[in-house]
């Protein structure tokens, strides 16, 4: 099993789950951050650290999110790792609750 990241994280990026993860599953893209399914171990310390409430395990998924699991392991072949927690952009807290983000999605 593994977590994965939501539509919520797009244009917010906090990056608190980031500093918790001990794998380093947690990959960057420009404006949403994806979970590595190969890597991530299922320890459930990231979920409680995202502000956004972007993250779930998988087998919480709804079924209108389902394909944000092969959306993050798309994604987390092509962008790179993160390591170290990063400041949000400075508009994040506009954009964390706004619906249908996945519009604006940059890969």
């Amino acid at each position: 099993m593994t977590f994965v990241v939501l539509e919520n994280c797009i244009r917010c990026k906090y990056t608190d789950c980031v500093d918790v993860c001990p794998v380093d599953c947690f990959h960057e893209g420009p404006n949403f951050l994806v979970i590595d399914p190969d890597e991530c171990i299922d320890c459930t310390l990231c979920e409680p650290e995202c502000p956004a409430e972007a993250i779930v395990s998988e087998d919480d998924l709804q079924p209108d999110q389902e394909h944000f699991l092969q959306l993050n392991e798309e994604l987390a072949q092509q962008w790179p790792v993160i390591t170290q927690r990063k400041n949000p952009p400075d508009d994040a807290e506009e954009w964390d609750g706004v619906a249908d983000k996945l519009q604006y999605l940059e890969k």
